[in-house]
């Protein structure tokens, strides 16, 4: 056990001590721990369940705090929360490989796309990210696990002729004003719904629609 938390030490301060360094603080270590006992803390599975919560919990406090949407929110606790059940470790004592290992059998238990594991990965980059700013943790083990490249795609877009087709399927003027929106705009879809007739101004030809995270811009 000494031995294990005496490399540990030298480990974590081998990027600031040279080799000639390292070796003398690991004498110095060992010779002061020499007459020590040092045994190993094995915390309960109810209190590390409670502390994990607890973390969790204050994390999505503070992301309302930012401004995050419920939806992300409710998104964000269940995917950590999920991992969190899964991994049965401490979050101080989570590592990297353990964070590896759970997003390689979750692709691989329900073949997940690659764009689903990285919205994952990020999601665990913000809350490791936090609890190290916070000083929760020391280090967040999600910074060497890199962003998975995702296959892009060109989505296909209306010929004029399919455009032709739709305005000719509309039955009332409203449809029709719609998808002339759609089709001169580029605005989403869910922005159009959200549209107020205030937020249009006839006069300039432009209307202003409420994007994602509730960023306005002019359309």
């Amino acid at each position: 056990m000494k031995d294990r938390i005496i490399t540990e030490i030298q480990a974590s301060m081998a990027s600031i001590l040279n080799q000639a360094q390292l070796e003398e603080l690991r004498r110095v270590l060992s010779h002061s721990l020499h007459n020590v006992e040092v045994t190993e803390r094995k915390t309960s599975k109810p209190q590390e369940t409670a502390e994990n919560t607890g973390l969790l919990d204050v994390f999505i406090a503070a992301k309302r705090v930012e401004g995050c949407s419920e939806k992300s929110l409710k998104y964000y606790d269940a995917t950590i929360r999920a991992m969190l059940d899964t991994v049965n470790n401490p979050v101080r004592e989570i590592s990297t490989d353990d964070l590896r290992g759970y997003l390689a059998n979750y692709q691989k238990e329900r073949n997940s796309s690659k764009v689903t594991i990285d919205n994952m990965r990020r999601i665990f980059s913000s809350f490791f990210g936090w609890l190290e700013d916070e000083d929760y943790i020391l280090k967040s083990p999600v910074r060497r696990i890199r962003k998975i490249k995702t296959e892009k795609t060109i989505k296909d877009t209306f010929s004029d002729e399919g455009l032709e087709l739709l305005r000719d399927a509309c039955d009332e003027i409203r449809d029709l004003a719609m998808i002339d929106l759609l089709s001169s705009t580029g605005i989403r879809v869910g922005e159009l719904v959200l549209l107020n007739r205030e937020d249009i101004n006839f006069h300039e030809r432009e209307c202003v629609v409420l994007g994602k995270g509730g960023s306005e811009r002019v359309g």
